[in-house]
């Protein structure tokens, strides 16, 4: 039988959602808790703050005895008693940092985005901790700098060298020593307001002339790192492919990988986790693309979404209000080509949208 499998971080369901159909008892700590999640574990607890992450944690081991547990974003270097299933706590730390991350790509000699002195501009500003690029902003002046500063107090940051090209991201899975590319993605930004540069979905696969490459690079970081399970590698792909970060975690893009593919991206993390790699990366049988949706207001969504199940996911309770800016809903597509997975996630997105008003 398979051991009880415990799932925390900011957001769950794509992991949670993944452990189900490889047959796993899942519970879930999540900050969401949307309806889906409810399908996929037998047990779960929303959070509000990632501060309250360990209680809720605490209070979920006084209901259930666990075998494992995995992590996702924000809980990645938690205190905890029960076998992490992944990157120990020794190494993630080091990835929890973008400057020493930074200085392990440079070690590395991979192309990477390096850092800019003092007064070069422009120059792309992130903080030095944090995941999915939503506080990333390109800065040209020092003006610009000092109001980044005020947006996001008491924030430690550094500042890169902006690279123009094409956002797209390697899954990985390493046994600690080597490493295996399970899919090229395509990642998809928000482009607008505030959070022009945060994570907003994905299309896999990414057929690009530098393909290859990325699939080298990745997997010689990946190894090198120390991690164990799924590792993600973020790229800009432009005249090269710039190396930008390291996620030693589950990434956003599993679902868009499993549904191109039909592999369960849990259980070859379970495998890796056990020193088994996969022999060669799962072909593609399909492009599948997934596109978060964003309240552009405020807004209460009274409707009951589920009835959508079939080409989304992270799907709200009925009665769920938004504040402007926050995520409501992903929605997928999928076709035989990039542009017919694009040309049905944009008609599906705006069936789903009629909805959210």
């Amino acid at each position: 039988m398979k051991g009880r499998v415990l799932i925390a971080g900011f957001a769950t369901r794509h992991v949670a959602e993944s452990a189900f159909h490889a047959g796993y008892p899942v519970y879930a700590v999540d900050h969401f808790c949307d309806q889906d999640l409810s399908w996929y574990t037998q047990d779960r607890i929303k959070f509000d703050d990632l501060e309250d992450l360990p209680n809720a944690i605490e209070e979920m081991c006084h209901r259930h005895k666990f075998d494992l547990l995995v992590v996702t974003s924000g809980a990645e270097d938690l205190k905890t008693t029960i076998p992490i299933c992944g990157t120990s706590k020794k190494v993630v730390v080091k990835f929890l940092d973008k400057l020493e991350m930074q200085q392990f790509f440079e070690e590395l000699k991979v192309p990477v985005a390096g850092l800019v002195r003092q007064g070069e501009f422009p120059a792309m500003i992130k903080p030095r901790r944090g995941a999915g690029g939503w506080r990333n902003t390109i800065v040209k002046n020092e003006t610009d700098i000092t109001a980044w500063k005020e947006l996001y107090p008491d924030t430690p940051y550094l500042l890169q060298k902006v690279i123009e090209g094409v956002p797209s991201s390697v899954c990985c899975v390493a046994d600690g020593y080597q490493a295996r590319a399970i899919a090229v993605n395509e990642q998809i930004l928000r482009g607008q307001g505030i959070s022009k540069f945060g994570f907003s979905g994905s299309v896999t696969p990414f057929n690009h002339a530098l393909k290859q490459q990325m699939v080298s690079v990745a997997e010689r970081i990946a190894a090198s790192s120390g991690c164990v399970g799924t590792v993600g590698i973020d790229f800009v792909v432009g005249k090269d492919a710039y190396t930008i970060e390291i996620n030693p975690r589950f990434q956003a893009t599993v679902d868009t990988i499993e549904k191109a593919t039909g592999f369960n991206v849990f259980q070859c993390h379970m495998d890796a986790y056990r020193g088994i790699l996969p022999n060669a990366a799962p072909e593609p049988i399909i492009f599948a693309a997934r596109n978060i949706l964003f309240a552009d207001q405020d807004i209460n969504v009274h409707v009951n979404l589920k009835r959508f199940h079939s080409i989304s996911s992270d799907i709200p309770w009925p009665d769920t209000f938004f504040e402007k800016d926050h995520a409501i809903i992903s929605v997928y597509g999928w076709g035989s080509s990039r542009h017919d997975a694009l040309m049905l996630l944009d008609k599906n997105i705006k069936t789903v949208q009629q909805y959210l008003r």
